[in-house]
């Protein structure tokens, strides 16, 4: 068990941070379930942009890997492109 004041600030912290990257995360990749199970073209693009955003952000903060979110903005990019 953590003796320091400082630890168990540390344990606090990374309590709120994890819930916060789960909260996060899974909101990402339900949309981009979402997006993947769109059928029309339209939608689709209007939808597109505010995944990417949502990957980016889970980049930008480092709770995802730079290539995986790159991967995954190209295969959405080209799922809408071929609607």
């Amino acid at each position: 068990m953590a003796q320091h004041k400082s630890s168990k600030k540390r344990i606090r912290q990374t309590l709120k941070i994890r819930l916060r990257n789960r909260y996060y995360k899974k909101s990402a990749r339900t949309a981009i379930a979402k997006l993947r199970t769109m059928t029309d073209k339209s939608e689709a693009s209007m939808f597109l942009p505010k995944v990417v955003s949502m990957i980016d952000k889970l980049a930008k903060k480092k709770t995802w890997h730079k290539n995986k979110s790159s991967n995954l903005k190209s295969k959405l990019t080209k799922f809408v492109n071929s609607l």
